[in-house]
């Protein structure tokens, strides 16, 4: 066996050797009664977040494109992209979890919330690096398997463990109906690598099957309709750093492999899964902004604010140009920093006031003006308002599909842009208008939580004026 093709996997080696490392600390660190005690392990939140940083920086720079074992493994320069922006979402995710984690529950449990967070990500780096669909179930479910036990992390919370239990139970269904798919796809073709198997799909019944249940399978990660309804609970019932995560990084992960896998496998019948991706589109964004209208619990609203964002960003899978896997690659980027802005400044609220409502809000301007302005800020990019980076994002992304053709699709989603403002604002008008006998006390973050607003924040500023981002992520798309 050659073992040089390891040396291909230069992000999978690099975040393993980071995720042993925080593994041995954690067991040589941590005291022998922290469990029982509730003492307070060694390992602090500078250490992983330090590790993940150099492992970033290494990596941030794409490779030329090359394969390992024997073509199951595949990895270009745009993937080597789209991983290294998984990596600075997981990255603030670290920062906004500081606060959580210096609470009496979590404080012993912290490499565990490491381990496991990291492991999601290095299964999200290789279901983006599959060539063959073996490889590609097993990064899905070592990014899935993880992720139901971090959002059940407060499991004396009888939200958090209800909610584990769902996410757990539809993730295993979703994943049974992925397989079947396999299955039947294997059954019609003979093999399950990417290259090989358009020369094989004739559009039979068997294989349109195969495709519809497949596509069930990466809808439930991605939170589209009609395989969203676990979303609002789970995202209500897990941790709100678990939630961010989730709605930011799986999602943004999933999104790009569905994309691949439509363009790569299932080429021939592109005609039959543009018109189901039309309809789950209209559906996603339209449904999932009517039902944010009538949520009060702040992270239920987010909830379907991100499903409604999942069908934005479907316009850049129905496009089909490299333009439009350009535009989805930019719209994940500046969508990281706006939502993880929203849910960093969800965080310390419900931390340090146990409020989690709209109302709750109310004032916030009055008592905390700093977190309020910067809530403010990233709302207004997920409403997509000009000048922030998220009117950019939407605009590329309603360009890519509208140069594919998609006019009346594109028309829709502006519509329902329109109708995501009155709840973002919302928000915006409960923290500055609304008047509140007793609103959010004042309150300082502390300095983790204040570099994780500070990086999100300078995305959405920066990100809005540096075209340069969004032109090396075309060059490099229009090279695949």
């Amino acid at each position: 066996m050659d073992y040089s093709q390891f040396l291909i996997l230069k992000e999978e080696l690099s975040l393993i050797a980071v995720i042993v490392i925080l593994f041995v600390a954690d067991l040589l660190f941590l005291s022998p009664d922290a469990h029982k005690h509730g003492g307070k392990p060694v390992l602090n939140t500078i250490i992983p977040v330090a590790l993940l940083l150099i492992h970033t920086l290494i990596t941030i720079v794409p490779g030329p494109e090359a394969e390992a074992f024997g073509g199951m493994y595949q990895n270009a320069p745009v993937q080597s992209i789209v991983k290294s922006i998984l990596s600075v979402g997981t990255l603030i995710v670290f920062l906004m979890a500081h606060e959580w984690m210096k609470l009496p529950d979590t404080a012993h449990k912290q490499g565990e919330f490491y381990f496991l967070t990291l492991c999601t990500l290095l299964g999200m780096y290789f279901m983006i690096s599959a060539g063959h669909f073996l490889m590609f179930f097993i990064g899905l479910e070592t990014a899935s398997i993880p992720m139901a036990a971090l959002v059940a992390f407060d499991k004396y919370r009888h939200h958090s463990a209800e909610a584990g239990a769902k996410y757990i139970l539809t993730a295993l269904f979703s994943s049974g109906l992925l397989l079947y798919g396999l299955s039947l796809l294997y059954g019609t073709t003979g093999t399950l690598y990417f290259a090989d198997l358009p020369a094989h799909i004739d559009g039979s019944p068997m294989q349109i099957v195969a495709f519809v249940f497949l596509f069930s399978g990466l809808g439930f990660k991605i939170s589209l309709v009609p395989f969203h309804l676990w979303t609002a609970d789970v995202y209500q019932g897990a941790p709100s750093t678990v939630t961010a995560y989730l709605s930011v990084v799986s999602k943004g992960a999933a999104a790009f492999v569905l994309m691949s896998l439509l363009y790569k496998v299932f080429t021939p019948m592109v005609d039959d899964w543009q018109t189901v991706l039309y309809w789950v589109i209209i559906a996603s964004i339209t449904l999932a902004n009517l039902f944010a209208l009538r949520q009060e619990n702040i992270k239920r609203l987010m909830a379907f604010s991100s499903i409604s964002q999942a069908g934005y960003i479907m316009l850049g899978v129905i496009a089909g140009t490299a333009q439009g896997m350009t535009a989805l690659i930019y719209y994940v980027l500046i969508y990281l920093f706006a939502n993880l802005s929203v849910f960093t400044v969800i965080t310390i609220v419900a931390l340090r006031s146990h409020k989690f409502t709209v109302e709750d809000y109310n004032g916030l301007y009055n008592t905390n003006p700093k977190i309020a302005f910067l809530l403010t800020l990233a709302l207004f990019s997920l409403a997509g308002i000009p000048p922030f980076a998220g009117f950019f994002s939407k605009f590329f992304i309603f360009a890519a599909a509208f140069e594919g053709g998609w006019h009346m699709l594109v028309f829709i989603a502006l519509v329902n842009t329109v109708l995501s403002l009155y709840y973002y604002l919302r928000i915006v008008k409960a923290m500055y208008i609304c008047k509140s006998d007793e609103p959010i006390a004042p309150f300082r973050s502390d300095n983790y939580t204040r570099a994780a607003l500070i990086i999100c924040t300078l995305g959405i500023i920066l990100f809005s004026i540096a075209s340069s981002v969004y032109e090396t992520i075309g060059n490099y798309a229009f090279g695949m």
